[in-house]
């Protein structure tokens, strides 16, 4: 006796091995207390079976829950103003000089409240589940204090509780120089390791820890102090790495079992290789390159291969990727970077749930992981990557 039954329905289970996408035709599914309890063929349906619910698919194609492996999306205001400013020939340098930028950001989110925060942050997660999005990362990295961060992750949690998502909070201290440590980046990154790690730690408000390792950021040897501490206190590590040139960072990630290195446009041979060994997954950001736009792919043929695990995410932020789809990062994850629709697709479940650690979960469709089902009126799977700007969900089931 399942909870809810799925017949007649075209399974893209994305387990690896078999036909593409993990496809099983005139399948079933069946639920049971939140997890996959079925996921089979008709005619291997137990005889008998039933269900409270059970829907008749009409020859959809269910895919797992989608995950966004990647998000800033917690802050305070916009740079809406900003953006119309540098298309109407206003320089970069200029708009930070009048205090714009990241630094705009950071100032408008240590002026909003906890309660602002969680509000605009639900709106804007709305978007990503109407997309599909079941599970989502959320990083700090707006605040760059020790009470504005906590904030943010506070309101992370709350935001995606709100929507019905499930939530995997990143601090991200070590994202950028805050006014007060405006001459001294070492001093932050004491009180990043010293003060702000024990007190995320303390209160358990982040799952994984991240830094942004760039000349205009921090340095491969103030990523390393950062990673040390997270592990001092029992925390996983993820990286930005690599986007605007090569400090080695994809290595830099493996050596500490990062669950992930993101960006990559730069990233050599030797990164993609120690990132194999080390099971990171090489997470791709194709709404940052287009935005930015760049002209330096990431090195996807490198990292197929080298059988490096990519996954794509929105990276949803105010500033350098103002995206809310992910089913967009599908079709771009193809035409700017070269992935196939299969690779896409795998970048936004099981790749994406890889790069969260919580493979075993969820990211695919298989007996006993969460019951998060994602049900298209299409032919083929690679419709969702063909169309620009996805397919919208015929209906989303999401495990309590």
């Amino acid at each position: 006796m399942f909870d809810t039954l799925l017949r007649n329905v075209n399974i893209a289970t994305m387990r690896e091995g078999g036909a593409p996408y993990g496809a099983i035709m005139d399948g079933a599914i069946g639920i049971k207390d939140g997890r996959l309890a079925y996921v089979g063929t008709m005619a291997d349906l137990p005889a008998g079976a039933a269900a409270t619910d059970t829907r008749d698919c009409g020859d959809k194609w269910a895919f797992p829950g989608f995950v966004d492996c990647h998000t800033h999306i917690v802050f305070g205001g916009t740079r809406a103003r900003e953006f119309e400013e540098r298309l109407n020939g206003v320089s970069y340098e200029e708009i930070a000089r009048r205090g714009g930028g990241i630094l705009s950001t950071v100032t408008n989110t240590r002026a909003a409240t906890e309660a602002e925060l969680t509000a605009s942050a639900a709106r804007r997660l709305k978007r990503l589940a109407a997309d599909g999005v079941t599970t989502v990362e959320i990083k700090s990295g707006y605040g760059l204090t020790l009470e504005d961060e906590l904030k943010m992750l506070r309101a992370a949690k709350a935001a995606a509780t709100e929507v019905g998502l499930s939530v995997q909070t990143t601090f991200l201290g070590a994202h950028a120089l805050p006014p007060e440590y405006k001459d001294d980046k070492d001093g932050y990154i004491a009180h990043v390791c010293d003060v702000m790690i024990p007190a995320v730690a303390k209160e358990g408000l982040a799952e994984t820890v991240d830094a942004f390792c760039e000349g205009i950021a921090f340095s491969p040897e103030q990523t390393a102090r950062v990673f040390d501490a997270a592990k001092k206190h029992g925390i996983r590590v993820k990286l930005h790495a690599d986007q605007l040139s090569d400090l080695g960072g994809g290595a830099l990630g493996a050596r500490y079992q990062a669950l992930s290195a993101d960006h990559l446009e730069y990233a050599s041979a030797d990164s993609m290789k120690a990132m194999a060994q080390s099971g990171t997954v090489a997470v791709l950001l194709p709404g940052a390159f287009y935005v930015l736009q760049e002209n330096k792919r990431p090195p996807v043929e490198m990292m197929r291969s080298a059988g490096v695990k990519m996954a794509l995410a929105t990276d949803a932020n105010p500033g350098s990727s103002p995206v809310l789809s992910l089913q967009l990062m599908l079709h771009m994850g193809c035409t700017l970077f070269g992935m196939t629709p299969e690779e896409a697709l795998r970048g936004i479940t099981v790749n994406g749930a890889t790069a969260l650690g919580l493979q075993a979960d969820r990211g695919t469709l298989e007996v006993g992981k969460r019951a998060d089902i994602l049900l298209f009126d299409i032919s083929e799977p690679a419709e969702l990557a063909y169309y620009v700007g996805g397919v919208p969900p015929e209906d989303i089931i999401r495990a309590p």
